[in-house]
């Protein structure tokens, strides 16, 4: 979860920080700038986001609850992009909106933030990868061309 306005405020990423330990239910690393660029007022080494890592256990429960339950709660929801693979079976989506997390309450969070996620697979190509997520139920769009079964 990047925070560009943690720049000028830091309980900004105080609650970013507060909300990622909600929705992994592990604490996460604070990320810092790698460069400084003056257009954005941002120094090297400034803290400007978090990330977590999940595995094993906790990555499964993480996936099921993305897939069931706050997937279905983003607006207008018709299936998340085919095509988001980085050629090595690893896959990201990114979300516009934390609220969607039901962990989450919309009176503590009332700032808009969104987060990217990353699945990194153990699959070699993205075809591979697809198929293993399409298996663990992840609601990839139709792809073009093809007919539903049903019609």
């Amino acid at each position: 979860m990047g925070v560009g306005q943690a720049i000028g405020d830091k309980k900004i990423l105080d609650l970013a920080n507060d909300a990622m330990t909600q929705i992994a239910g592990q604490k996460p690393v604070i990320t810092v700038a790698r460069k400084s660029i003056a257009g954005f007022k941002l120094r090297e080494g400034m803290p400007i986001g978090c990330m977590v890592t999940l595995r094993r256990q906790r990555m499964y429960e993480f996936m099921d609850r993305l897939v069931a339950i706050v997937l279905p709660r983003v607006r207008d929801f018709r299936g998340i992009n085919r095509k988001a693979f980085d050629g090595n079976g690893n896959y990201t989506l990114g979300l516009t909106e934390q609220l969607v997390f039901p962990e989450l309450n919309p009176d503590k969070f009332t700032r808009p933030q969104g987060m990217n996620l990353t699945f990194v697979t153990s699959a070699k190509t993205n075809d591979e990868a697809r198929t293993l997520l399409e298996l663990m139920g992840m609601p990839f769009k139709h792809a073009p061309g093809k007919k539903d079964a049903a019609a």
